[in-house]
């Protein structure tokens, strides 16, 4: 797991490198939108699609390693326990379901992400409204960070790698992956939403997404720091409304 995170981080910070070197396309309201979202010369869309999604996965991996590994490490020893033969084969399979959701968001974001860049260089009033709205998403981020629903998903994520029934055969140790990536994906709705708005490709958002969501996962006491976290990126969102209005 060591390996792959580090091949995930490295393809991450290569891949983050090669489209900060790119020229960003500057956009009604004084900022600059990212070519992430756009055709490159002598590119398809499908070719730009797969571009995204290997970059994506690479990302993801590096982003959610840190805190999954407690879970995959926790099923490898109780399935080891039980006699089972091939541990790291059921094992796999549950990271493997657990990432290929994660996959299916990034094949859900990517025509979503084209399209919206697509509007905003079609409608200057759109892109002039780029500023405050992300700093709104911002906002409305931390603030799901106080909701029972948050509290709901994260109680469910830090409690995957407690003791519990274990699935014993591959197409459970599947379907257990799959649920646990859809518990993530809600779990992390807001970070998500955050990395989305600052730059899929954005190492420092990257970083910052990666850190809260370990911190919130493994610390003791995670629904006070996800509360707190949540206070901190209010703070953030106001900052960017009030400066975009500024300007």
């Amino acid at each position: 797991m060591g390996l792959l995170f580090a091949v995930g981080a490295t393809a991450t910070i290569i891949g983050c490198a090669s489209m900060s070197a790119m020229r960003e396309m500057p956009m009604p309201g004084g900022w600059a939108m990212s070519m992430t979202w756009t055709l490159m010369p002598e590119q398809t869309w499908l070719g730009a699609a797969v571009s995204f999604l290997s970059m994506w996965m690479a990302m993801m991996v590096a982003m959610m390693l840190p805190s999954f590994t407690p879970v995959l490490l926790r099923y490898r020893q109780a399935i080891a326990v039980t006699g089972e033969t091939h541990p790291g084969r059921l094992t796999g399979l549950m990271g493997l379901g657990y990432f290929f959701v994660w996959s299916m968001f990034g094949v859900a974001a990517f025509p979503l992400g084209a399209g919206l860049a697509a509007m905003e260089m079609a409608l200057p009033p759109l892109a002039r409204s780029i500023p405050i709205a992300i700093g709104g998403v911002v906002l409305m981020a931390g603030a799901l960070q106080f909701t029972p629903w948050k509290a709901r998903q994260l109680a469910c994520c830090r409690a995957a790698w407690r003791g519990h029934q274990w699935p014993t055969d591959a197409g459970e140790a599947w379907q257990y992956g799959l649920r646990l990536g859809i518990r993530c994906c809600y779990c992390c709705a807001g970070p998500t939403a955050i990395l989305f708005v600052f730059g899929v490709m954005n190492l420092r958002a990257m970083a910052a997404v990666t850190a809260i969501i370990t911190v919130e996962r493994l610390a003791p006491a995670g629904e006070r720091v996800a509360r707190a976290i949540g206070a901190a990126v209010i703070g953030v969102g106001l900052f960017l409304i009030v400066r975009a209005t500024a300007l």
